[in-house]
């Protein structure tokens, strides 16, 4: 019995566009019962970065889809809270990233990938590991500094060998991140943070990445191979191998060269609701895959923190504004006491001054600021109205 393919559904890009914005949280009325955490299982992975300019990348995360949540409430919602099961843990995803607690037998494959490895970037004395294992054990939760020192030099990366290996065993999977005090990881011992029935790695590596390609698939709501892997930074390979059992469905795409996969509780519902007005950190999961952000929205995203500031175009941070589902401009931002700076701005056209105005008045709002000067704008001839925007707004 010869077996038919099955029917491929055939997506426009504003389709394709607007589920991927359902996905991520910015179409549709906002959960706001289920807060940052929902915000979180949501998306399956919130980066965290140590750039902070209005606020660190994983505070500016749940604010860009739920507007003005309090900052504690944020730091409350990820960490674990004192004789309380923890929601969360931090690991290597997409990159270093915040991810639900739920999660953590499907990242056992990764773990036993670092426990195999042959080599590492950074010497550890003998017996340094099983010294941290122990004193953790004795002590309870402690930061590298607590455990006898996270650096030999004032270089940030000049690890002492204790903070080598506190960080090897965050890798291995047998300590864990619980909270973060002044920036600095509080570890402790995994049998103690992870609850029992999900401590274990148990699961192979075919079931973990069958599970972390559905989870992304559900995420983007519609993505190419290249999509997917980049979520969790798979390889394209182990992509391959688990898709067909993943649950996504193939889909084309119109405008879209590649072979795509669709959640499909995402196609059964047209995406429909009021989009979101905000300021997207450069971190954000709507616009981690650049190649991804040029196809669906036509913008180039590109973070200048790391590059020669003779060189940058957009400047330091500069924030992606999202407006009636597209991504209008740019803002990079810094904060002046209780002003909000915006050093440069970026406009898609003059119909995208309201947009920018409401975001940046929203924004200096969320972080206790009282008013908004804006410096440089790329189109002089827009200087002006923006200005006006921003008056009525804060008026």
């Amino acid at each position: 019995m010869t077996t038919l393919p099955r029917p491929t559904t055939e997506l426009t890009a504003d389709e394709a566009r607007r589920i991927a914005l359902r996905a991520q949280g910015f179409l549709g009325a906002p959960d706001h019962r289920s807060g940052v955490r929902g915000v979180l299982r949501h998306l399956g992975a919130v980066q965290l970065d140590t750039i902070s300019v209005l606020a660190r990348s994983h505070e500016l995360i749940p604010y860009a889809r739920l507007g003005s949540v309090g900052r504690r409430t944020v730091e409350e919602a990820y960490w674990k809270e004192a004789d309380r099961p923890p929601h969360a843990f931090e690991y290597w995803s997409h990159a270093a990233c915040i991810l639900p607690v739920e999660e953590w037998p499907h990242f056992a494959f990764r773990r036993r990938a670092y426990r195999a490895r042959p080599h590492w970037n950074h010497e550890l004395p003998d017996g340094t590991y099983d010294q941290v294992i122990k004193q953790l054990r004795a002590e309870g939760p402690l930061t590298a500094t607590e455990l006898g020192g996270a650096k030999r030099t004032s270089e940030w990366w000049d690890w002492s060998g204790t903070k080598v290996a506190v960080e090897r065993a965050l890798m291995y999977g047998e300590v864990v991140c619980v909270e973060r005090r002044g920036w600095k990881r509080v570890y402790d011992l995994a049998e103690r943070a992870i609850p029992t029935e999900l401590l274990h790695d148990e699961l192979d590596d075919a079931e973990c990445l069958r599970r972390l390609v559905r989870l992304a698939g559900r995420s983007l709501g519609v993505g190419t191979r290249a999509d997917i892997a980049d979520y969790h930074r798979l390889r394209g390979d182990q992509v391959d191998a688990v898709i067909d059992g993943s649950g996504l469905v193939p889909v084309t795409v119109a405008g879209w060269s590649k072979p795509a996969w669709a959640d499909p509780a995402a196609l059964a519902t047209p995406p429909r609701g009021r989009h979101r007005t905000t300021l997207l950190s450069p971190f954000d999961s709507l616009v981690w895959e650049r190649a991804r952000t040029e196809r669906i929205f036509g913008f180039t995203h590109r973070l200048e923190a790391y590059v020669p500031k003779s060189k940058r175009v957009h400047g330091y941070f500069a924030m992606p504004v999202l407006a009636g589902g597209r991504l209008v401009g740019r803002v990079d931002p810094a904060r002046e006491g209780r002003t909000l700076v915006a050093k440069q701005v970026t406009l898609d056209g003059r119909k995208a001054v309201p947009a920018v105005a409401r975001a940046l008045v929203e924004a200096a709002g969320w972080v206790d600021c009282t008013d908004v000067r804006v410096e440089r704008v790329d189109a002089p001839e827009l200087r002006e109205a923006l200005t006006l925007e921003l008056a009525r707004a804060l008026a």
